[in-house]
């Protein structure tokens, strides 16, 4: 193999299994970082390929004379969009995820620093707080309406 060929092979990705089974000494190590890389950038893809889609529905539209059925059209438009808007505010959490791979600060809680842990980051990739840190600051949203 030369080396260019050597260069676009992909390391072996853990599976969900191995990376629960690693000790905690190893946390947030090459490894496990390419894997949470490679499914945020898989995540990336799917949302941006569910926008093309959108816009493609949109564009299709026709006009149908009978009230109930153009009624009927808007609401699942209107649905679609409100999901659109969900998954790009998803889009920017994945992109800020994928910046936090890059310097090595992914999977650590941005309040506390301790780790977020595999399990809530298989749950929830785009986390970026541990499970008690989260807790904390909805206890006081819903205590402060911040």
């Amino acid at each position: 193999m030369t080396n260019s060929e050597n260069a676009n092979v992909q390391p072996e990705l853990l599976t969900e299994e191995e990376l629960l089974a690693m000790p905690e000494s190893d946390y947030m190590n090459d490894a496990q970082l390419a894997f949470f890389e490679h499914r945020l950038r898989q995540l990336e893809a799917d949302i941006l390929a569910n926008a093309g889609a959108t816009t493609e529905n949109l564009r299709e539209t026709q006009y149908v004379p009978d009230p109930a059925d153009r009624a009927t059209i808007e609401e699942e438009h209107a649905l679609e969009l409100r999901t659109r808007d969900r998954e790009r505010k998803l889009l920017k959490k994945v992109q800020q995820s994928l910046k936090l791979i890059e310097t090595r600060e992914y999977g650590w809680c941005e309040e506390t620093g301790e780790p977020i842990g595999i399990a809530r980051l298989l749950a929830r990739p785009t986390a970026t707080l541990s499970l008690e840190a989260q807790e904390r600051r909805e206890k006081r949203q819903k205590l402060y309406g911040d």
